[in-house]
């Protein structure tokens, strides 16, 4: 070792007597004089009696500048006397006693461990060693060693680590020693090697010597021990070895009579030491089968109840939930396969893939119960919102594209013109001379949209070919928008089209209620009985869509009755158009005591919902086509929805509930004591639907459901308790997986009855449930009352980690998956209603066909609207397209040219079915573009907008959350899309190339979406330069050259739109999204403003809405606010010589001076309000959970901003 020569800190006065001293220790070690001990022994010990009576003498030694360390160690090096080192050792004690971790840090720096340990092996040769040096090699050591990451290696590599556990071995009953020896043996086990190699040592059985049964002598020693042996069965192979010698009962036994003795709660840490002795063993499938073989289960869950009323036992509650989570015996899902129950069959199938997978596996083989070792459901009590944010954050970092010719743009076609041409059909408007319509009366031509060639027909993909004969072929909508007034489609103009059959002919009359008396089976009709509450629980069950027959009869099995009536909506009550809702309804019911069937007073809310009737969505039901031939509509889609007036706030997080981690304990303990307690169990399967004859069971003692209606999803209920019931999610269609969406009925309550519902196939680790999400109930009882509305409710909500077993097979090949609980308690308030349960506003593909046709009975003759038949899906439904703008004022050439060039918007939504809030969204849009204020005007006569307002209607009409019927997630198909297995990303795409190809690209593309676990509107878009930034990428500013352009429409949203964030926002492009829309069309269509807006599904925290659950009109306005938006962005982008245009600058001054919001009377109209400021202030935003990298959509694009920090708000700022 290298002499060191002394030095003084500047400012330390050079007189100091403890300088003095290590300066003549320093001559000592240079001088090679410490062969004389006696003055070696002498100078260490003036400088101990210094450090302990005075404070000042520690604080030059270990003082910035100073070598008192190095000389210190130095002499410790060299010096062979006894009490010399242990001079030393009591110096060093002393100095690292105090100051914290950088004194020890220092003393590491300088290579302290190393001599430590040279000493213990050295001193342990001795024929006696020294106890006292023993001791105090082995205190410095334990305040050393957590500071000293390569500590185990070195004490392995030089031998100590087999000199303490002998010290150990020999000093059993000498708890002087014995207590360092433990802290030290506790950190040498923090490294997997050691702790093997202590197990085979037998140091396992040494704890278990040391610790035992309550006692109030020598607890300190007794909590290392508990330390130390958790440290070590953190090792599998110990924690094996500890399972083969029985040591489970030992520590359950131990724990027990602790907690029964510790009365006065003094010895928590002890009680929390063998708690996590046995979290350790249970990390491995042996050792959570010897828990539950030594009754664990059963002690746990007594001692932690009693436990419960005692806010300090908190941590011994919250270790105890995890060990009882953990060791909850896995089972599988109650199905007969996770697969969906419906199937839909392909005209091919992919080549690989998941679909590909689930179409090669061998019968019986879907779901298998998983218990492997390397699962990560080990879950840490410190799992919060904020660490599985981190975590997300080094898995998207991993995910950024690193490659900077990903990240630029095509610049060559991928397809031919020649190929594209086809979809100049589509785009009438580019080349429409208006010739044919009189400006001098425009009444006369708004009637129809412009006309299509006849020999034009929309896109239609092959694959009616592949449908069931009993399947019905889809009718076209009304007056479809792409033909001319008194057009027929032309039969040939597509020679791959399915021959079109009539669709049956419905009327209203045909319409009625079936209801299940004594069981599914049995539609006799059942005579009503008195009274409102007496009809509805003979059969409010749903409306019926019969099929037509002689005078509406039914033919064969059961009577059918109908009513030559207006619908009939509810168990023989039929729905009476018009007011009346507020009238005492009980006296009229009673006048009718004795007729067929009771009227039922429906709310006229046609003022309300100008967009909604019941009557044509019934009809545009008929012409629907779901997998399961859905014959039923759902009231809350027959009624409408109006929006509620008063606010609903984001509820407050349950302590016990949803907080403190390990989350959820209440609801975990309630489920664990199902396994106690197995009798109490009714485990009563009263909905099936993989029972497809007779689904419903009906005893007349349960709650009944129902799903069989468009969009519906619940597979099965079955009753756990008089008051709870668990309920599986149905798969997608060809999928075995996605279980989020769920739409259902439920009816047969009890009011004031305590219902928990725990649906219990979720497969996300985290939800926005967690933070103060409720789900959304729609009642009948409350709609024929006057208030048809979806509202948020239950209680005691909270999502977590059950013990049903996930098959690796749908987790993507991940072991040890596990599904998730999403559960809430409700209490109902009318006897015998009928309420819907839904994940969001529901939004059917039938309700879009119904706005569709509402809306265009808006058009007035200013407005160019047109809707195309874009192609047909899978499952036989159209998807529709539609054209808006505005008309020109006149043929002149100058207004057809204006016409002819105005910049193309893109819009599309609800690629994901189980996004309801997307097409709240997109309504409120159209609605905004259909509507006949001054900014709607100007927006239509600044852009032509192409939308496509709904990507997957087959999902969306079957009631799946993520895929089509192919089974594929749809945003994922746009590098290479299908023509046969995904026709409307495929048409989509090809619209957009055609657009490229002919230099007409859209000025901006926006795919709406919703998010699940994030709060508020935010986009994502897409840049090479903060791609870049956030990797390890070195490209020079020329490869980095890009517009800054993309950013200039969020910012204007951040200033416009209450709900939007800009903090939420990110433009970086990852590698896992490299197949979306908004990163195809910005690489491969070249549009530099594409984005995907995403919607919250719970509600804001910042802003005019912070605090808040989202409703529809909040969406509705959000979608508006995007319009608005445009307008300014028009202004922005216009050529200089433009932007000073009147009527910019007119439409500039509104979009400053004012604000667009929905007015309270009407939630679908929007009016002008000068009261909100023109600027939202920018707040950061941390997201409440990420999403699993693997199998997260863009929709549920987990990459936040992380330009978020000071400095790059300010770059971000001077972006825009």
């Amino acid at each position: 070792m290298n002499k060191p020569k002394m030095t003084t800190e500047k400012g330390v006065p050079s007189n100091s007597r403890v300088l003095m001293l290590l300066g003549q220790l320093e001559r000592l070690n240079r001088e090679a004089m410490l062969a004389d001990a006696e003055i070696g022994r002498q100078i260490t010990a003036k400088i101990l009696h210094l450090i302990q009576t005075q404070e000042k003498t520690r604080k030059e030694i270990m003082s910035k500048g100073s070598s008192g360390m190095e000389v210190i160690l130095a002499t410790l090096e060299n010096t062979q006397d006894l009490q010399t080192i242990l001079n030393i050792l009591y110096i060093l004690n002393e100095l690292l006693t105090v100051g914290g971790g950088r004194r020890v840090g220092v003393f590491v720096s300088k290579g302290g461990t190393g001599i430590l340990l040279q000493l213990v092996l050295s001193g342990s040769k001795e024929s006696l060693p020294s106890e006292e040096l023993m001791l105090q090699l082995h205190s410095l050591l334990a305040k050393v060693g957590p500071k000293d990451r390569k500590f185990g290696v070195k004490a392995r590599l030089n031998g100590a680590l087999n000199v303490t556990v002998n010290l150990l071995k020999q000093n059993l009953q000498n708890h002087k020693l014995l207590l360092p020896c433990l802290q030290v043996l506790r950190v040498y086990s923090s490294n997997s090697v050691n702790a093997v190699s202590l197990g085979k040592n037998g140091v396992l059985e040494l704890m278990f010597k040391i610790i035992g049964p309550y006692s109030k002598k020598n607890t300190s020693l007794l909590k290392v021990s508990l330390d130390t042996l958790g440290a070590l069965l953190k090792s599998k192979t110990n924690a094996r070895r500890a399972v083969d010698r029985a040591h489970v009962p030992v520590l359950l036994y131990i724990y027990q009579d602790w907690h029964r003795n510790d009365t006065r709660h003094r010895h928590m840490l002890i009680r929390k030491g063998v708690l996590g002795c046995l979290k350790n063993i249970t990390n491995i499938k042996l050792g959570r089968k010897a828990f539950i073989d030594a009754d664990g289960m059963r002690i746990l869950y007594n001692t932690s109840t009693e436990c419960l009323p005692v806010r300090t036992l908190d941590p011994l509650i919250n270790t105890s939930s995890l060990i009882m989570r953990k060791c909850f015996p896995k089972n599988r899902l109650p199905l007969p396969t996770i697969k969906s129950v419906f199937h839909h069959q392909l005209p091919h199938v992919p080549a690989g893939g998941p679909v590909a997978q689930l179409y090669n596996q061998p019968l019986g083989v879907d779901d298998v119960v998983d218990e492997s070792d390397d699962n990560d459901d080990v879950e840490t009590e410190n799992d919060t919102e904020n660490e599985e944010e981190d975590k997300d954050h080094h898995a998207r970092n991993d995910d950024i594209e690193t490659d900077i010719n990903k990240l630029r743009p095509k610049e060559t076609n991928s397809r031919p013109f020649e190929e594209l041409k086809i979809y100049e059909r589509f785009f009438l408007e580019l080349s429409e001379d208006f010739q044919r319509f009189n400006f001098d009366n425009p009444k006369s031509g708004v009637t129809a949209t412009p006309a299509a060639p006849k020999s034009q027909r929309p896109i239609i993909v092959p694959t009616a070919q592949a449908l069931p004969p009993k399947y019905p072929t889809a009718a076209p909508l009304q007056e479809e928008c792409h033909l001319a007034k008194g057009e027929q489609p032309h039969p040939e103009a597509s020679p791959l089209a399915p021959a079109p059959t009539p669709a049956p002919v419905h009327t209203l009359d045909t319409i009625n209620i079936t209801k299940d008396h004594d069981g599914c089976c049995d539609h006799s009709q059942v005579r009503p009985q008195p009274g409102l509450e007496q009809e509805l629980v003979q059969g409010m069950e749903r409306v019926a869509l019969e099929g037509t027959g002689p005078q509406g009869g039914a033919g064969g099995g059961g009577v059918n009755r109908h009513y030559r009536q207006p619908p009939l909506l509810a168990g023989g009550v039929a729905a009476q158009q018009g007011g009346g809702a507020e009238e005492t309804l009980a006296e009229e019911w009673a006048e009718e005591e004795g007729g067929e069937g009771a009227v039922l007073e429906v709310p006229d809310t046609a003022l309300l919902l100008p967009l909604h009737d019941p009557d044509l969505y019934v009809e545009m039901v008929k012409s629907t086509r779901s997998v399961p031939q859905y014959s039923e509509v759902a009231y809350p889609d027959y009624f409408g929805h109006v929006a509620p007036t008063f606010r609903e706030h984001i509820l407050e997080r349950v302590y016990g509930v949803q907080s403190p981690l390990p989350p959820y304990r209440t609801k975990i303990f309630q489920d664990i004591e199902r396994l106690i307690h197995p009798n109490d169990i009714l485990d009563k399967v009263v909905y099936d639907l993989d029972i497809q004859s007779c689904p419903v069971i009906d005893d007349g003692e349960s709650l009944k459901f129902n799903s069989q209606f468009e969009s519906g999803n619940l597979r099965k209920a079955i009753q756990a308790r008089k008051f709870e019931y668990d309920l599986v999610l149905n798969s997608d269609i060809n999928s075995n997986h996605y279980h989020q969406w769920f739409y259902f009925e439920v009816s047969g309550m009890r009011v004031g009855a305590p219902y928990r519902f725990n649906i219990i196939n979720c497969e996300k680790s985290n939800s926005q449930f967690n933070y103060g999400m409720q789900v959304l109930m729609y009642s009948v009882q409350e709609a024929i009352s006057g208030r048809p509305r979806w509202v948020r409710t239950g209680t005691d909500i909270c999502y977590y980690k059950n013990h049903f077993s996930r098959s690796s097979i749908a987790a993507g090949g991940q072991k040890g998956k596990s599904y998730y609980t999403m559960t809430f308690s409700m209490t109902f308030n009318h006897k015998d209603d009928v309420c819907y349960f839904a994940y969001h506003y529901p939004y059917t593909y039938s309700t879009l066909k119904m706005h569709l046709q509402k809306l265009e009975a808006l058009r007035t003759p200013q407005i160019y609207m047109r809707q195309d038949i874009l192609c047909e899906t899978l499952g036989g439904n159209s998807c529709p397209l539609l054209t808006i703008t505005a008309m020109p004022e006149s043929t002149s050439n100058d207004q057809i040219c204006q016409f002819r060039n105005r910049p193309l918007v893109f819009l599309s939504s609800r690629v994901h079915p189980g996004e309801t809030n997307a097409s709240w969204v997109m309504k409120g849009t159209l609605e905004f573009l259909m509507g006949s204020s001054p900014l709607a005007h100007s927006l239509r006569e600044a852009y032509i907008f192409k939308i496509v307002p709904m990507l997957n209607p087959d999902g969306v009409v079957n009631g799946n959350h993520r895929c089509s019927l192919s089974g594929e997630d749809l945003n994922r198909q746009w590098q290479s899309p299908s023509p046969e297995l995904h026709p409307t990303i495929y048409h989509t795409k090809s619209l957009l190339q055609y657009l490229a190809a002919i230099q007409r690209a859209p000025l901006v593309f926006c795919d709406y979406h919703g998010h699940s676990r994030k709060k508020n509107v935010f986009m994502y878009g897409c840049s090479l330069k903060e791609t870049v930034w956030q990797t390890n990428i070195s490209a020079t500013s020329c490869e980095l050259h890009e517009d800054l352009g993309y950013r200039t429409l969020p910012k204007i949203l951040s200033q416009t739109a209450p709900a939007f964030s800009m903090a939420s926002c990110s433009f970086v492009v990852e590698r896992s999204k490299e197949a979306t829309a908004r990163v195809v069309v910005w690489r491969e269509i070249g549009v530099q403003r594409s984005y995907t807006m995403e919607s919250t599904l719970c509600g804001c925290d910042q802003g005019k809405y912070k605090g808040l659950q989202i409703g529809t009109r909040e969406l509705e306005e959000m979608g508006a606010q995007f319009c608005v938006a445009l307008l300014r962005l028009k202004r922005l982008t216009s050529p200089l010589e433009l932007r000073n245009h009147a009527h910019l600058l007119d439409v500039e001054s509104d979009l400053i001076e004012t604000r667009c919001k929905v007015s309270s009377s009407s939630p679908s109209t929007y009016v002008l309000e000068d009261e909100e400021h023109s600027f939202m202030e920018e707040v950061d935003y941390s997201a409440e959970s990420g999403d699993e990298p693997d199998n997260d959509p863009d929709a549920a694009d987990p990459h936040d901003n992380r330009l978020s920090d000071s400095e790059s708000n300010n770059h971000r700022d001077s972006l825009t």
